[in-house]
């Protein structure tokens, strides 16, 4: 008799962008309420997330991190949750061995910004230790900036304090010795730009990967939940720091890919994230990407 599988397969993903290989790794998902979102009824929230066959209650939300393989070195982009968060997420770890990967191997650390989903995965919370000795931490000058104030800090709620400003703190100070801030437009590693996104958060950055005539952008936080916020860009989270820019960035970024037909992945997109974005009345659709081998 054939035993069946007891779990899923390691959440890996390869994707060829001209002489580039860039590797979505999983972090797992979250699970989430739908009063984070503002400029939506929840009833009508929910009814979306249901059509787009999604839970019967609140959002889950992928959380998604990715490999950068450019000239003989390896970047990470983003470093999931850690254990900050619910046990649904945090398998960042467990993927990047499935992916013959070790932590070692790790040049370089590109983050899009310091929530705990994407920088909470920095470092041992026991021993304080780096996860990644070998990298050089990389982030916009805006960013430790504003996670270091504070004043910012005490306007924040007793969840922001911990959760946000005390675990960015936490996470990144084994790094103090290796990091180094970028601004617009900056070359981060070998055929990746960065690009401002600012608005959820203060140094909120997007990674372009370029090679040849290839491009693949990976966006950050511009979407959430995408079920609702490619239909309805206007549609805000209560963790955005600037509720405005973040809507104002979302839909300059959407016109953009739109535009130029550029593949785009995202934190938060369904994995394995890679997707497309078109115009829809009047707001947006994400269409995946077919499968590529």
């Amino acid at each position: 008799m054939v035993t069946p599988p007891a779990g899923q397969i390691p959440g890996i993903y390869h994707r060829q962008v001209g002489d580039i290989t860039v590797t979505v790794v999983s972090d797992g998902y979250l699970m989430g309420t739908l009063d984070v979102l503002h400029n939506i009824a929840e009833e009508d929230a929910q009814r979306m997330i249901v059509d787009a066959f999604g839970p019967a209650k609140g959002r889950k939300t992928s959380v998604n991190t990715f490999l950068i393989h450019s000239q003989g070195k390896l970047a990470l982009v983003d470093t999931g949750c850690g254990t900050y968060m619910a046990d649904t997420g945090g398998w960042m770890m467990q993927n990047l061995q499935a992916a013959g990967i070790k932590t070692t191997d790790i040049d370089t650390i590109l983050l899009t910004h310091m929530h705990p989903d994407h920088s909470a995965g920095l470092s041992d919370r026991n021993s304080w230790t780096p996860f990644f000795p070998n990298a050089e931490l990389v982030f916009h000058e805006n960013e430790l900036k504003h996670w270091e104030d504070d004043a910012a800090m005490a306007r924040g709620t007793e969840r922001e304090k911990q959760l946000f400003f005390q675990a960015t703190r936490e996470q990144v100070a084994p790094y103090k010795k290796q990091m180094r801030m970028f601004a617009d437009g900056d070359e981060v590693f070998p055929g990746v730009i960065a690009m401002a996104a600012h608005g959820h958060t203060p140094g909120h950055s997007m990674f372009n990967v370029q090679s040849g005539n290839e491009q693949l952008l990976i966006w950050g936080d511009i979407m959430h939940v995408p079920d609702i916020q490619a239909p309805m860009p206007h549609v805000t989270m209560a963790m955005d720091s600037d509720p405005a820019q973040a809507g104002a960035t979302r839909q300059r970024v959407c016109d953009m890919v739109a535009s130029d037909r550029l593949l785009v992945a995202g934190m938060h997109l369904h994995f394995p994230a890679c997707s497309y974005v078109v115009r829809d009345r009047s707001g947006f659709k994400v269409i995946p990407e077919r499968w590529q081998l």
